[in-house]
C-alpha cells in the first residue's frame, strides 16, 4: 500500500512540473503583471519592513502596486520564502528595485516553492482525507480517492500554472476535514483557524465547520462537559489568532488596517468575468448603476447567507458526517454564487467537498469537476495555460471513466451528462477559433460565465436535495 501511495504521489509532482514549465500569471505583463509579481513582491515587502508595516500604505510599500490582502499566516508565509529568496540571490526581493523580476533561476525558485507546499502540506492532508472517508464509510476506495484528488486539474492549473498557494489554505482545511471525520473535534479548529488565516476566503467552509462543531459541544450529556469541550475549542482558535495576528495586536488601528485589507469593500461587486449570480445578473440589469457599492456589499451578504442557512440548519438538526460534507459543498457554492467579490480561482473551494462527495456520486462530480475548471476557462487562456488545461482536463477524465466505468447513469443522466460535455467543447473550441466581435470584446468569457453559473445554480439545489434526504442513521 505504501508503494502504491509513493508512486501516486510521484505520478502528481510530475503532473504538477510539467505544468509549471508553461507561462505564468503577468508574464511581461507590465505594469502590474500578474499573481506571480504579487506573491514575489510580498516576499519583498515582508522581508524588508517590520511586520507593522506590512499592511500600511507607504513609500516602501506602496498599496496600489500588490499591496499584501490575505491574512497573517500568508504574510508570515511569504517572508519565510523571502528569507530563502534573499539567501540564493539578493535580487529577488530588493526593495522598490524588483518590481517585475524576472529570470529563469526565479521562476524556477517560485514554482519550487509550490511543489514544497504540494509535499508538505496539501499531498499528505487530501491522503488523510480519503484513508478517514475510507474508514468513515468504507469505501474501500482510498487509493482511486487520492488519485482523483491528486490529479484534479483546476488546482493544479491555478497553483503550478497561474500561480497561487493554494495548496496550502485548501491543504490545512483538508486536515481539518480529515480531523472531522476522525473525530478529532480540537485539531479541526486549529487545522481550520490555520486555513482562515492563510486566506480569507476559507470563509466558504466557515459555517459548516461552526454548525459542526457546535453541535458536537452541544450533544454532551452534561453542562460541565458541553462547557469544558467548549471552552477547549474557543481557546484553541482564540489562542491561534493571537498568536498570529499578535505583531499587530498592540494597535487598535494596526488590526483595523489589516482588516481593511483583508475585506476592500472600496471595490465593486465583481472585477472579472466570473461564473456567478452578479456578474450574470449585470447583463440585463447594470448594478453599477443602480446599486451603491456598500449597499452592493450588504445585498451579497443578505443573500449569500439565506442560500447557505438552509444546508447547515439541516446539519446542525441530524449532524452526520455525510451532512457535513453535503453541507461544505452546498455552502462553498453559495458563497461563490452570491458574495461580493468573488475570483474564478474560489470555485476551488466547492471542489474540496466535491472531491470527498465522488464515491457516492461520481457521475454527478465528475461533471461538477469539468465545469468547475470550464468556470475557470477565461483566466486560463489569458494566462497561455489553455494547451495543457486540455491536457489535464482529458487525462483527468479518462482516469475517471476507468475507475467509475461500472457506474451506469439512467437514461435522462447519460443524456443530460452528454449535452453538457457537448456544450463544454463546443464552446472551449468556439473561443480558440472565432475572434468575438469589436463591438463585444468580452462575448466568450461572459457566455462562459453564464453558462457556468447556470450549472452552479443546479448544482446547488442537486446538493441540498441531497443533504436534505440524507438520513441520519445511515452516514453518521
Amino acid at each position: 500500500m505504501k508503494s502504491e501511495i509513493l508512486a501516486i504521489a510521484c505520478v502528481a509532482l510530475s503532473l504538477r512540473s510539467i505544468v509549471s514549465l508553461y507561462s505564468y500569471s503577468g508574464f511581461d505583463s507590465s505594469p502590474m503583471y500578474g499573481d506571480y509579481e504579487a506573491q514575489r513582491h510580498w516576499q519583498e515587502v515582508t522581508i524588508n519592513l517590520e511586520p507593522g508595516q506590512w499592511y500600511t500604505n507607504s513609500s516602501n510599500n506602496d498599496l496600489l502596486y500588490w499591496g499584501l490582502d490575505y491574512p497573517p499566516l500568508t504574510a508570515h508565509h511569504s517572508y519565510l520564502v523571502g528569507r530563502i529568496a534573499k539567501s540564493i540571490d539578493p535580487r529577488f526581493i530588493e526593495l522598490q528595485k524588483s518590481r517585475g523580476f524576472q529570470s529563469r533561476p526565479h521562476k524556477s525558485f517560485m514554482r519550487l516553492t509550490v511543489l514544497t507546499g504540494d509535499i508538505l502540506i496539501y499531498l499528505p492532508a487530501i491522503l488523510g482525507v480519503c484513508i478517514c472517508i475510507d474508514k468513515c464509510f468504507q469505501s474501500k476506495s482510498k487509493l482511486i480517492s487520492f488519485i482523483l484528488f491528486a490529479a484534479y486539474p483546476g488546482q493544479v492549473l491555478i497553483d503550478n500554472g497561474h500561480f497561487q498557494y493554494n495548496n496550502v489554505s485548501l491543504g490545512l482545511a483538508a486536515a481539518a476535514i480529515a480531523a472531522v471525520l476522525h473525530g478529532k473535534q480540537y485539531i479541526a479548529a486549529f487545522a481550520f483557524t490555520l486555513s482562515l488565516n492563510y486566506k480569507q476566503m476559507e470563509l466558504y467552509h466557515s459555517l459548516p465547520f461552526f454548525t459542526y462543531i457546535l453541535g458536537e459541544c452541544m450533544a454532551q450529556n452534561s453542562f460541565k462537559l458541553f462547557a469544558i469541550k467548549l471552552g477547549v475549542t474557543a481557546t484553541i482558535v482564540l489562542a491561534t489568532f493571537f498568536l498570529l495576528w499578535y505583531p499587530w495586536s498592540g494597535s487598535l488601528q494596526a488590526v483595523a488596517e489589516v482588516i481593511h485589507r483583508l475585506f476592500p469593500l472600496g471595490r465593486t461587486v465583481f472585477e472579472d468575468k466570473v461564473s456567478n449570480f452578479w456578474c450574470t445578473l449585470n447583463i440585463i440589469w447594470k448594478l453599477k448603476q443602480h446599486v451603491l457599492n456598500h449597499h452592493m456589499a450588504l445585498v451579497c451578504l443578505g443573500f449569500t447567507l439565506i442560500s447557505a442557512l438552509p444546508t447547515n440548519i439541516t446539519l446542525y438538526r441530524k449532524r452526520c458526517k455525510m451532512g457535513f460534507l453535503l453541507s461544505l459543498f452546498n455552502t462553498s457554492i453559495a458563497f461563490f454564487l452570491f458574495s461580493f467579490q468573488v475570483h474564478e480561482k474560489t470555485i476551488l473551494l466547492a471542489v474540496l467537498p466535491a472531491l470527498c462527495l465522488l464515491p457516492w456520486w461520481p457521475n454527478e462530480i465528475i461533471l461538477f469537476l469539468e465545469v468547475s475548471v470550464f468556470t475557470m476557462l477565461p483566466l486560463l487562456e489569458r494566462d497561455d495555460l489553455l494547451v495543457p488545461s486540455l491536457a489535464c482536463v482529458l487525462i483527468y477524465h479518462l482516469i475517471c471513466k476507468c475507475f467509475y466505468s461500472e457506474t451506469k447513469p439512467s437514461s435522462a443522466q447519460k443524456a443530460y451528462l452528454y449535452i453538457s460535455n457537448i456544450l463544454m467543447i463546443v464552446i472551449v473550441g468556439a473561443s480558440v477559433m472565432i475572434k468575438a466581435p469589436p463591438r463585444y470584446p468580452d462575448l466568450w468569457p461572459l457566455i462562459t460565465s453564464v453558462i457556468g453559473c447556470a450549472y452552479l445554480v443546479l448544482f446547488l439545489l442537486w446538493g441540498n436535495f441531497k443533504h436534505f434526504t440524507c438520513k441520519r442513521g445511515l452516514l453518521t
